[in-house]
């Protein structure tokens, strides 16, 4: 078991380890409460076809990847997603950098390609909604994990401490009761 110190020193430096990821998704959870969730700038693309577009997610993505392909433009980090509504689909490919929309028009001989690139801060939320790559998403769950330390060990220093123990323990009650009543 830690002794005093060493849990400490283990919280200190744990919440300095995760101040700044800490602080981007408070940023941006606050904001996005409030509707505040960044820009877009929108390119789009007509693209030519010899046969009209099928409801088919795998078709879809192919015939993305070659058009993002041509354009130069890497692919959103997230997968690609068929999302169909009523009588329409469309191809949906999302991630923090970029988001993209491939879907057919009236004209069943052409499709639209929208690539739409994300702000700095729209680039923030879309991490904050898991929507980066492999590597961010080990990222946030190691600051999850972290989270948790810094309540636990918190809470056991705390706990150890004589004067705020019975404090400590009323505070936890009430923060439990807040949550159960703001929930129902």
């Amino acid at each position: 078991m830690m002794n005093r110190m060493k849990l400490m020193k283990f919280h200190a430096l744990l919440a300095a380890f995760i101040l700044p990821v800490a602080t981007m998704f408070m940023v941006t959870g606050a904001l996005y409460t409030w509707n505040v969730k960044g820009s877009y700038t929108d390119d789009v693309y007509e693209i030519r076809l010899s046969k009209p577009i099928q409801s088919d997610a795998s078709e879809l993505t192919t015939l993305a990847q070659l058009e993002l392909k041509n354009l130069a433009t890497s692919y959103p980090e997230g997968e690609p997603k068929l999302k169909v509504y009523g009588n329409h689909f469309l191809l949906e490919w999302t991630g923090s950098s970029k988001d993209v929309i491939l879907e057919p028009t009236d004209n069943e001989l052409i499709a639209k390609l929208t690539v739409k690139n994300t702000s700095w801060y729209r680039n923030l939320v879309q991490l904050h909604k898991a929507k980066g790559g492999i590597a961010f998403k080990v990222y946030a769950s190691v600051f999850a994990v972290s989270i948790l330390a810094l309540l636990v060990s918190g809470f056991i220093m705390a706990w150890q401490t004589p004067k705020i123990k019975r404090l400590t323990l009323i505070t936890s009650l009430v923060g439990l009761c807040s949550f159960m009543i703001l929930v129902y």
